[in-house]
Parts: C-alpha cells; sequence; structure tokens
C-alpha cells in the first residue's frame, strides 16, 4: 500500500500544470471565439455583420454604380452589367485574401477577385470611385439592416410587456423609494416604468432609421472631382448619379457633404441609442433582480436548469444579470465613438477603421442579445401575488392610519387624542415587527381601543390594497391606449414576424 501511495504521489508531482497544449490536439478550439457570436447573438444580427453580408454589398455597390454610369451615358455594355449581377455571390474569398497580401488593401483584393469571375467587366469595377464608396456605404448599408432589426425586436418586447402590464394592472405592490417602503402602486404599473422607457428609446432610433443617409458618390476627398472627370464636367450628371446609386442601395438621400469619409459623429449618435436601449433594459432586469430576492417576482426558470452548483436550491436570476452585464458593455462605448469623431483630421485618417470594425458591431450584437432576453423574461415572467400581498399587508396599517384617523373625525372624535393614540400604537407595533420578528399588529391594537370604535366595523374595508394605489389603475390603461397601443398598430406586421433564435443558454 505504501509504496502504491509513493508511486502516486511521484506520477502527480511530474504532472506539469504549466504547459500549454501541444500541437496536434484541440486544435480546432484553439482559436478565440466571441461569446457575443458564438454563444449570445442571433444568426440574424450576426449575418448583417458578416463577411457574406459584407462582401456581396461591396459587390451590390459596385454593381449599382456600373447601372448608374451606364444610365448616365457611360460606355459600359449590357453584358458587363449582366456578369457583375450573376457574380454578385460567387465570392472566392481565399482568393480576394491572396490579392489582399499581394497589394496590401482589402479593397483592390476584392476588385480582381471579382474581376476573375467577371473578366469582361473587370475594366469597369469600381470606376471613378474611392475605397470609402464600398466601406463607408457599406457601413451604411449594414447599420440600416441592424438598426431595422433591432426595432423589429424593441417591438416585440415592448408587446410582450403589455401583455404582463395588463395582467397585472390592477395587482397592488409596494413602491419603493430609496428602496424603501413607499406608497402603494401596482405590478403593471409599474411595468408601464419599463415599457415608456423603451417607447423613448424605440422613438430615437425610428428617427434615427427614417434619417440615416448613406456616403453616396463622393470621391477621395468629398469633392466628387474624379466624377466631375468622368462626366466631363458635367455637375448635373454627377449629382444625378449620387441619387441613383443611394436609391438602387434604398436610401432617400446621401450625406450632404463630406470629407473622404462620412462623419463619425453617425456612428456616436447610433451608439448612444444603443446605449439607451441598454440603460432601459439595465433598469428594468435590476429591478427584476430586486424583486427576486424579495421572492415576489421570478424570470423563467426551465425544468432542468441548475441555480448554483453549489447550492441546488438557488433560483439565479440568471438571465437579467446576463442582460446587466452586456448592457454595461455596450453602454460604454458611445465613448469610443465620441473619441473616434471627434480626432478626425480634416478629410480623413485611419485612425477610425479598425476601432469601428469592433464597436460597431459589438454593440448591435450586445443590444440583440438584450433584446431577445427581455422578450424571453418578459414573456415568462411569474408574479407570486401572496407573496405580493404578505409584503404589502406588513407595511399597508401604518400607511392606512391617515385613513382611519379622518373616518373616526368624521364620526366626532378628537383629532389629536387620535392622533396621539395612532402614534403610540404605530410605535409599539413598529418595535413588535423590529424588535421581535412578529407580523405588524398596528390593525389588532386599534381594533381593541375604544378610541377608535367608528371603525370597528370596517377596518378591513379601510385597509384593502386597491384603495391606496391612487390612479396606478387607471394610468395603466390610459397608457396603452394613448402610448402603446398606437405603435404596436404601426408595427403589426412586425410583430409577426418570428425571431429565427432566442436565448439558448
Amino acid at each position: 500500500f505504501f509504496i502504491l501511495h509513493y508511486i502516486a504521489i511521484i506520477s502527480m508531482a511530474d504532472f506539469d500544470y504549466q504547459t500549454d497544449v501541444p500541437d496536434g490536439v484541440l486544435d480546432a478550439h484553439k482559436k478565440y471565439s466571441h461569446p457575443l457570436v458564438d454563444r449570445y447573438a442571433s444568426t440574424e444580427m450576426s449575418y448583417v455583420w458578416s463577411p457574406a453580408c459584407k462582401f456581396t454589398t461591396w459587390r451590390k455597390l459596385w454593381l449599382a454604380l456600373a447601372v448608374s454610369e451606364q444610365e448616365l451615358g457611360i460606355e459600359i455594355t449590357d453584358s458587363q452589367i449582366k456578369e457583375l449581377e450573376e457574380n454578385v455571390n460567387n465570392i472566392d474569398f481565399d482568393k480576394a485574401n491572396e490579392y489582399e497580401k499581394k497589394f496590401r488593401h482589402d479593397v483592390m483584393g476584392h476588385v480582381h477577385a471579382y474581376g476573375d469571375v467577371a473578366p469582361t467587366a473587370m475594366p469597369i469595377i469600381h470606376l471613378g470611385a474611392t475605397s470609402c464608396f464600398i466601406g463607408d456605404n457599406t457601413d451604411c448599408v449594414q447599420l440600416k439592416k441592424a438598426l431595422e432589426l433591432t426595432r423589429r425586436k424593441l417591438v416585440k418586447v415592448i408587446g410582450t410587456l403589455k401583455a404582463f402590464a395588463m395582467k397585472y394592472y390592477n395587482l397592488p405592490t409596494l413602491g419603493f423609494t430609496h428602496y424603501q417602503a413607499a406608497q402603494l402602486t401596482t405590478v403593471g404599473k409599474r411595468a408601464t416604468l419599463w415599457m415608456q422607457d423603451l417607447l423613448l428609446d424605440l422613438d430615437k432610433l425610428e428617427r434615427e432609421i427614417d434619417t440615416l443617409p448613406m456616403r453616396g458618390v463622393k470621391g477621395t476627398t468629398g469633392t466628387q472631382a474624379s466624377f466631375l472627370e468622368l462626366f466631363n464636367g458635367d455637375h448635373g450628371k454627377v449629382k444625378e448619379l449620387n441619387a441613383k446609386v443611394c436609391k438602387i442601395m434604398g436610401f432617400k438621400k446621401a450625406i450632404p457633404v463630406s470629407g473622404q469619409t462620412y462623419t463619425r459623429k453617425i456612428d456616436y449618435h447610433i451608439l448612444t441609442i444603443l446605449s439607451g436601449i441598454s440603460q432601459s433594459a439595465y433598469k428594468m432586469c435590476g429591478d427584476i433582480r430586486l424583486l427576486a430576492n424579495l421572492k415576489e417576482v421570478e424570470e423563467p426558470f426551465a425544468k432542468n436548469q441548475i441555480g448554483s452548483s453549489a447550492m441546488a436550491y438557488k433560483r439565479n436570476p440568471m438571465r437579467s444579470e446576463r442582460v446587466c452585464s452586456i448592457a454595461r458593455y455596450v453602454m460604454s462605448l458611445p465613448a469610443a465613438a465620441a473619441g473616434t469623431a471627434s480626432s478626425q483630421w480634416f478629410e480623413r485618417t485611419l485612425d477610425d477603421s479598425a476601432i469601428r470594425r469592433i464597436y460597431l458591431p459589438e454593440g448591435f450584437l450586445g443590444v440583440d442579445v438584450i433584446l431577445n432576453l427581455l422578450e424571453n423574461i418578459s414573456n415568462g415572467l411569474h408574479v407570486w401575488p401572496e407573496v405580493v400581498n404578505k409584503h404589502v399587508m406588513e407595511e399597508l396599517p401604518f400607511m392606512s392610519t391617515e385613513v382611519i384617523l379622518m373616518e373616526c373625525v368624521k364620526a366626532g372624535g378628537d383629532r389629536q387624542e387620535l392622533h396621539e393614540a395612532i402614534r403610540v400604537h404605530s410605535m409599539a407595533a413598529g418595535a413588535v415587527v423590529k424588535g421581535e420578528g412578529k407580523p405588524n399588529d398596528l390593525m389588532e391594537r386599534i381594533s381593541k381601543d375604544e378610541l377608535f370604535k367608528a371603525v370597528h366595523d370596517k377596518l378591513d374595508d379601510l385597509v384593502k390594497p386597491i384603495l391606496f394605489v391612487g390612479r396606478a389603475v387607471e394610468q395603466v390603461g390610459e397608457f396603452m391606449e394613448e402610448e402603446v397601443d398606437p405603435v404596436l398598430s404601426k408595427y403589426e406586421d412586425l410583430l409577426k414576424v418570428e425571431n429565427k433564435d432566442g436565448v439558448n443558454v
């Protein structure tokens, strides 16, 4: 036994804990996997920022440019146009990468890869254009697609929250200020606070979609000089070319003026919208996490879900926590975009490029995750009415004392004497709750005090929680009718579109 034990110790001592995984082992898993894409985000938003979407858009832009130039008199044949059309999706990425290594230029790499499959059109691909005609206009197309997908998902969250709010529109619950018990509200009314924030976000989002310009046909420094040369000084045709390309690509207008790039203020404004959605989501899920601690509300919990590897009984609000975690990251991105916008020298510097490849996709991927989670949480949010009522009744006796006082005064009682009696009883009841950990017995004390005889037979009616929620019930109905329903009606078609995938973990 001792020999075997000694051998085991030697064997463990020989194991090298610091050695990396050797070559030939786990090779398929040695490349960093981005959690936003591989773990959380939907295939729909991932596609928007994928190489497939990006580089087919490059080719569509080259096609749109050629078609527009042909219509305005440039010698481009129908067969060249047809060849470009037929090969928009025929991309050899390996060949494009080879060309990029050769030329040290990504756009020219793809020009030549396109030319390989559309050889007769090769002479007119990228005619008059600069790299930013392709890069920036593609960014605009991707931003528009991503904004529209975000709008669809945001509307669906609002619709799901409406159903929740209406289900619990008249369930009294403790309001909290400073996270201390305050005047009653209703569970549904609290949900309208979350919805109102999201509606404000939707308003900003709609305006951005409606006003988002394309970069358009601008040339190397925004002066359109190369296109003016192409059209032999015809300013009208240059302007018409700009309008035609924008229309083909689905935009109402191009940005009025630019340097080589569109102003990076647009990126900043878009990221502030994504930050706003994240702020709203964080507030909502922060509330849910606190309510989960009170055992009043719980997010969906799958049959086989494990809340803790150690504490098997736990039901952690992990989805709400994930929302808050990702929201915190998205909220940080506008600062980076502000730095980029402010540091662009004159007509353009390239220090905007690398960081935009990161924060534009990640901002949208992050919000996509957040909205998927919000819909999932809202759709399965579980309220425990008895627990909610228990907490209400622990505090309501104190809140109801003014009503009791007024009723007794109306019956002929002495206001000052009654006030003092309530003060004494309240202090005593508070001592029982805090000092002994027992239930609030204020109503029992009042029911035994002859000073309050006038209300003894209707004490229960005077402390019905619904009497203390003010206009909360009416506010929920008015909010839905005046603010929510018009939005849901406007986007009725979007509500019918099923998301391709949802929350997997």
